[in-house]
């Protein structure tokens, strides 16, 4: 009683945690002072009862103590466990030999049970050892696997997180999780059909109606002049900032922004999510406008302004096309919003009377423009337009400020609590002094481990463990074993063991048995050699070169085989068991129970001390627990199978050697004077099978809770991988490719970035006759998706970009090369920027390619390239326009042809803005060619003088149109590309000859 006091006691005070750490000696003091009292109170009932009693009694508690020590004492490191261990056992054999061995007991003094104790406790220690080592594995695996199952898992919420926020830039929500998902898709099956790009996107049109909207729409007043008069830098600068606050404005207000059309800006509010009051965000966020451009007038000493307009009514939102995806809007609304911005006036919001009567009387509010009175759109629709100056209530305005304002405290609250998330989650692991505990107390509950998500998810089995997933359980079960030889290694010393008790309890010496034990001894060396020989060669031949011969190369395959393969181990391990329960048979096969029990009256009736004709019943227990040990610990096993087996080899034995073997069990010495020896065999064997289970069991649900959480791990492996995919797409469809990539490098992503180009071909190609219905919008995807699979032809030298689309417009460019660019932003901070380094590296490696032209020459050539483009939009629509005559659809709609429009010239372009990332391209041959489309022809390519001229220089003939007024510039000379009814270019010199066709004089008057 007092023993087990001071025991309790002395393990009681590892409860603390905090003083443990204090004092770190303290767990190895307690331990050594339990594991002595226990050693003392055995020993000394062993004295007391041979001192007194005359008594000669066994030992009990050796093997609990060493089992104590290695699996329950609160022992942080292994050596120190196996010192004590060691010296526990060290204590209990000179106990044996001085004691027990001193005594007189005959001509059999105990030498060979000496030394099958020595055997027996070596084996012990290595086991445990074998386990502890086994157990640390498995917790630094936890720690390490949970570490990087955390990392992996933030790290996956911050890619998802990041996607979402590039989708949103483009795209709103309701629209983006259909994207999101189908680029995922496409990633997948990708991977599965290596032929199939995975950035090109089935023709999947997503658009939405909206019935109750407002649609603002704006244009900076003296554009036209500031692209003429600004540098690149100022002028992306004013537009970054004018944006930004634009931006910045449209989110307080609740209003969306669409895009940006170099100098236009257009939004529309009760889009996201629907608003009864989105006529009053939209006017509110005009008359926020008209301050902003003012505040940046007087800041920058520009004389720039801003003409708005609101109006509202319904819309079609959605995403058409491909490639460089953008989220656009279409209906009858939208353009007598923009036409109620073009027919406005400077400073003032021009409004329809749908939109005044939705704000009430909340504006100081005046007539409609002349302009607007007098436009044909607007009097077609009978729109009545009105100028709103300023606001009247200040308090509503103030009131809706505070509003957007509680919104962003929402915002930031939940992007401050998102740095929790590592806390909590390192708070689940199964690891550490409560860790651990608390998962041994949850072991027979795991339907409520709410603590390990991996586990919630997952049904185990209670008592065998298996996953109820086969799938899972079968690739759990055939991992490779890495640690087999090491579990071969201590079956063969337990064989070894069994195989001496047998030697020296066998007196008949019978030649069956001999020959057995040599055979064991044979092919158990043989399969120890086998599991073992790679690693012998390794540390061998390590510290050089060494070649191996074929033999060798058959051994290590075989090796390898046995460590990958689930049956080879299983075999193996059965071997073992059967070898173990054989060599137990024949030892109790040796003893005949008939002379013994004559020998044993014989010597209680003549007074001598009886030779051994049986064995010695504790030490063949010890052999049995070391099987048990064994049947329980060797890895890779299916831990069914091990409790299986280990339940087996108990009751068999329990039940033959308790009830066939009981002068056996009396005869070889009792543990306790008042405690039958038979009752101290089977709870030795009892609570050894107990002990081993639970940790065995704790063991084999920490591997299944890491091999499910690398399971998940590898998953959101490959989930991050497919959205640091899907977000490299996604950039792709927002922003050029050298863009893209000065973005993935984590660059300046949140700073101003630019670029000059001094040549860049500009396009503008528009559908007319083209009437933006509902199924309209969706030929109008088709023929987009059409001219979207042009662009990968254009992917060499030369790359043909994709602006943007804007109604029915294709927008598209070409020249947009860091080689050919005179100026690119260097970044905040950065004197050698990525974007320099890209710039040096692109321009060595073209120098060679342009070794055969002129500067010039190879600028201007981007002409070339994107007038074959447009003509190949041309021949598609053509080809879209037959492919739908034979369809039961309304006939105008194919009636629709395209007017085309390019220019050349210097081109700023850049990244602007501020809640989307968005690039544009601005300058007078932007403006230029989106007025050659605007005043071209249908079904021809109207170009400037200056793209004639360079057309000319490829052999490529542009007809005259005449003088054509381009606003903001006058009368202009224009041209058309000369295009045959096949769709080919007409060739100067083709036309030469057939003018000399058709005059055969010509040459002789020249001559």
């Amino acid at each position: 009683m007092v023993s087990a006091v001071i025991v309790i006691v002395a393990m009681w005070v590892n409860v603390n945690v905090k003083l443990g750490l204090k004092y770190k000696w303290l767990k190895y003091v307690t331990s050594t002072t339990a594991a002595l009292c226990v050693l003392l109170v055995d020993m000394g009932t062993n004295f007391y009862h041979e001192h007194f009693n005359d008594w000669f009694l066994e030992t009990f508690f050796d093997t609990y103590i060493i089992i104590m020590i290695y699996m329950f004492f609160p022992i942080p490191d292994i050596p120190p466990a196996m010192g004590l261990a060691a010296t526990i056992s060290a204590i209990y054999i000179i106990y044996y030999v001085l004691f027990l061995g001193s005594l007189n007991l005959g001509e059999h003094s105990r030498f060979g049970e000496t030394i099958e104790n020595l055997f027996y406790y070596i084996s012990l220690n290595m086991m445990c050892t074998y386990f502890l080592i086994m157990r640390e594995i498995v917790v630094r695996a936890s720690f390490l696997d949970r570490h990087q199952y955390v990392m992996e898992d933030i790290a996956l919420r911050s890619a998802r997180a990041t996607e979402r926020i590039f989708l949103h830039t483009i795209l709103p929500p309701q629209i983006a999780q259909p994207i999101q998902d189908e680029i995922r898709n496409r990633i997948k099956i990708g991977q599965k059909h290596h032929d199939l790009p995975s950035n090109k996107r089935d023709r999947v049109i997503a658009i939405q109606m909206h019935p109750d909207v407002s649609i603002l729409y704006a244009d900076i007043v003296n554009y036209t002049h500031l692209t003429t008069t600004l540098s690149v830098k100022e002028l992306v600068t004013l537009l970054h900032e004018l944006y930004a606050r634009f931006d910045n404005a449209a989110s307080r207000y609740a209003v969306q922004r669409i895009k940006f059309l170099g100098d236009c800006y257009y939004c529309v509010a009760g889009l996201i999510k629907p608003d009864p009051a989105h006529a009053i965000c939209c006017v509110n966020l005009g008359l926020c406008m008209i301050d902003i451009i003012r505040e940046v007038r007087d800041e920058v000493q520009i004389g720039i302004d801003i003409r708005v307009g609101v109006h509202s009514g319904s819309l079609f939102a959605g995403v058409l096309g491909s490639a460089k995806l953008q989220y656009d809007i279409w209906g009858q609304d939208v353009l007598i919003a923009n036409k109620l911005e073009a027919t406005g006036m400077p400073g003032q919001v021009h409004v329809s009377e749908r939109t005044l009567q939705m704000v009430k009387n909340m504006y100081e509010v005046y007539p409609g423009t002349k302009a607007a009175r007098t436009d044909a759109f607007l009097q077609k629709h009978n729109i009545i337009t009105y100028l709103i100056i300023s606001i009247n209530d200040k308090g509503k305005r103030t009131e809706l400020d505070s509003e957007s304002n509680d919104s962003f405290n929402v915002i930031q609250h939940q992007e401050s609590s998102s740095g929790l998330v590592l806390s909590e989650e390192l708070k689940k692991m199964p690891l550490g002094p409560n860790g651990f505990s608390l998962l041994v107390g949850k072991l027979f509950n795991l339907k409520n481990h709410q603590e390990l998500p991996s586990m919630s998810r997952v049904e185990i089995g209670t008592f065998f463990l298996n996953f109820r997933n086969p799938a899972l359980e079968y690739n759990y079960l055939h991992q490779p074993d890495y640690m087999f030889k090491y579990s071969v290694l201590l079956a063969w010393c337990c064989a070894m063991s069994l195989i001496y008790l047998h030697l020296l309890f066998d007196d008949k010496h019978n030649s069956s048995g001999l020959y057995f034990d040599l055979l064991t001894f044979v092919t158990l060396s043989l399969i120890l050699l086998l599991a073992w020989y790679k690693k012998i060669c390794f540390w061998r031949y390590s510290m050089h070169c060494h070649n191996y011969s074929r033999l060798s190369c058959a051994l290590f395959r075989m090796a390898d085989s046995l460590q990958c393969s689930l049956l080879k181990r299983i075999t193996v391990y059965t071997y073992f068991m059967i070898t173990y329960i054989l060599i137990v048979y024949m030892i109790l096969d040796n003893c005949n129970e008939a002379e013994f029990q004559l020998a044993m009256i014989e010597s209680i009736v003549y007074k001598y001390e009886q030779d051994a004709k049986c064995f010695s019943s504790w030490q063949l227990s010890c052999s049995v627990v070391l099987i048990i040990f064994m049947t329980i610990i060797f890895t890779r096993i299916p831990f069914t199978m091990k409790i299986i087996a280990s339940l087996f080899i108990s009751v068999i034995y329990s039940s033959i050697f308790l009830f066939q073997f009981d002068d056996v069990i009396n005869d070889g010495g009792a543990t306790n004077p008042y405690f039958p020896p038979e009752y101290a065999h089977l709870i030795m064997i009892i609570i050894t099978l107990c002990t081993l289970y639970l940790q065995e069991r704790q063991a084999e649900f920490n591997n299944k809770i890491n091999y499910k959480w690398r399971e998940e791990l590898l998953k959101k492996q490959e989930d991050a991988r497919i959205t640091d995919q899907s977000i490299t797409i996604l950039l792709h469809n927002i922003l050029p490719a050298h863009v893209v990539n000065i973005y993935l490098t984590s660059v300046a992503k949140c700073e101003l970035y630019y670029e000059d180009y001094e040549m860049v071909a500009v396009m503008f190609a528009s559908l007319q006759n083209f009437d933006l219905t509902l199924p309209n919008l969706h030929i109008l995807n088709d023929i987009i998706v059409h001219f979207d699979q042009i662009l990968y032809f254009y992917r060499e030298d030369n790359l043909v970009e994709k602006i943007k689309i804007v109604g029915c417009t294709y927008m598209a460019a070409c020249g947009l090369d860091l080689r050919f660019s005179s100026l690119i932003s260097n970044g905040t901070g950065r004197g050698d920027s990525v974007f320099q380094e890209i710039h040096r590296e692109r321009v060595s490696d073209e120098s060679a390619q342009m070794a055969n032209y002129t500067l010039t020459e190879k600028r201007e050539e981007v002409v070339l390239v994107l007038t074959t483009f447009a003509l190949d939009l041309m021949r598609t629509l053509w080809v879209c326009k037959n492919n739908y005559m034979n369809l039961s659809m309304d006939r105008a709609v194919f009636n629709a042809d395209i007017s085309i429009g390019i220019s050349c010239g210097e081109v700023m372009a850049g990244v602007v803005g501020a809640s989307q990332v968005h690039y544009d391209i601005w300058g007078n041959a932007v403006n230029m060619a989106s007025r050659m489309d605007s005043t071209g022809v249908a079904g021809e390519i109207q170009v400037t003088e200056e793209t004639a001229v360079i057309l000319s220089k490829y052999g490529i003939e542009c007809n005259y149109r005449g003088m054509t007024f381009v606003k903001g510039l006058g009368m202009l000379p224009t041209y058309f590309v000369g295009i045959t009814s096949s769709f080919e270019f007409v060739n100067i010199g083709e036309k030469s000859l057939m003018s000399n066709a058709s005059n055969p004089h010509s040459s002789e008057t020249s001559t």
